[in-house]
C-alpha cells in the first residue's frame, strides 16, 4: 500500500462498509484516521496489500500485529473486496500474499472475525487454513438484525 492510494482505499472501504453486510462498520472512518492507520501499519512493518484496477483500489488485506509484548506473535487480519470484483480469486491472492508477509515478519498466529452469514468469506478463510475457534452469538447488530460472529485463526506451519 502506497500513501498515494489512501484516498482510493478510503473509497473502497467506505463502499464495502455501506453495504451494511460484511464489515462491523457502517461507513468508512474519516480520511485522516485512515491515513493514520495506513501510516501506523507502515511504521510498524505490518503487511498491507491492495488490489488495483488501474489506479483504483478494489480490494485490500492487512494484518496488524498486536502491540503488547505477550501478544506480539499474533496479528489481526482485515480485508475486503468491493462489489463487482468478488468471486474472481482476488481475495485468495490478497490473503495468500498478506499471510506470506506475516510469516516473514515473524508472526505465529493470525486471527480474524467474520460475520456468520458471510459464507463466501468463510470458505475463503478455511481454504487457506483458518480454523473456527468460537462463535460470539448475536455480536453484531445491523439495522435491527443480529448476526453471529465467528472467530477464526491460522497458525504458522
Amino acid at each position: 500500500m502506497q500513501p498515494d492510494l489512501v484516498e482510493s482505499f478510503h473509497e473502497a472501504l467506505d463502499s464495502v462498509c455501506r453495504e451494511r453486510r460484511y464489515l462491523s462498520m457502517l461507513e468508512g472512518p474519516p480520511l485522516a484516521h485512515l491515513r493514520d492507520f495506513v501510516a501506523s501499519l507502515r511504521v510498524g512493518g505490518n503487511p498491507q496489500f491492495v488490489a488495483l484496477d488501474g489506479a483504483r483500489v478494489v480490494g485490500w488485506c492487512d494484518i496488524r500485529r498486536h502491540d503488547r509484548e505477550v501478544h506480539a506473535h499474533r496479528g489481526a487480519l482485515g480485508m475486503g473486496i468491493i462489489d463487482g470484483y468478488r468471486g474472481a480469486g482476488l481475495g485468495k491472492r490478497l490473503i495468500d500474499t498478506t499471510l506470506a508477509a506475516a510469516w516473514e515478519i515473524g508472526l505465529h498466529r493470525v486471527e480474524l472475525d467474520v460475520h456468520a452469514d458471510n459464507d463466501r468469506a468463510i470458505r475463503l478463510y478455511e481454504s487457506v487454513g483458518f480454523v473456527r475457534e468460537g462463535v460470539a452469538r448475536e455480536a453484531v447488530r445491523i439495522d435491527g438484525r443480529f448476526v453471529d460472529v465467528i472467530h477464526m485463526a491460522i497458525l504458522r506451519a
